[in-house]
């Protein structure tokens, strides 16, 4: 037996913030589960968003603490383009979450931002700066 990668969990201070931060993202929680202590969103690809409130953990882990200071985890979101990066960041900020760093054009060639979930987990919002190339046409064939 192998463990594959299956989930990425995130523990959340206020899960009705978090689900409706997430939702404004486009992950698909079920209908009540801003009011729920464990919620999951399926991602493509198979892989699951869990969230977790803090008391949820604490019922199974009772030493368990917050971290304080800056994440060291972000969640990394592919935008179809550099317009659709400034978008949803003005639309995140303009909802009152914190924008971390504004977008900008990054030397590796993405369009780049930073928004902050409502516990202060980077999101990262990125896209090529130009589309990628198109496959070179294949030669016709040559007659026979």
């Amino acid at each position: 037996m192998t463990p594959r990668f299956d989930a990425i969990g995130l523990v959340v201070s206020d899960m009705a913030a978090s689900v409706a931060f997430y939702r404004r993202l486009g992950f698909g929680f079920p209908e009540d589960a801003e009011s729920q202590p464990h919620a999951e969103a399926q991602l493509p690809g198979g892989l699951r968003l869990l969230l977790d409130t803090e008391d949820t953990v604490r019922s199974f882990h009772p030493g368990w603490r917050a971290t304080t200071g800056s994440g060291r985890a972000a969640l990394a979101l592919l935008c179809d383009d550099p317009a659709e990066v400034d978008r949803v960041y003005e639309e995140l900020t303009g909802a009152g979450h914190h924008g971390e760093l504004k977008p900008w054009d990054a030397f590796w060639g993405q369009r780049y931002a930073v928004v902050h979930d409502p516990d202060g987990n980077g999101v990262d919002l990125f896209a090529p700066l130009s589309p990628a190339p198109s496959p070179a046409p294949s030669p016709a064939p040559s007659p026979a």
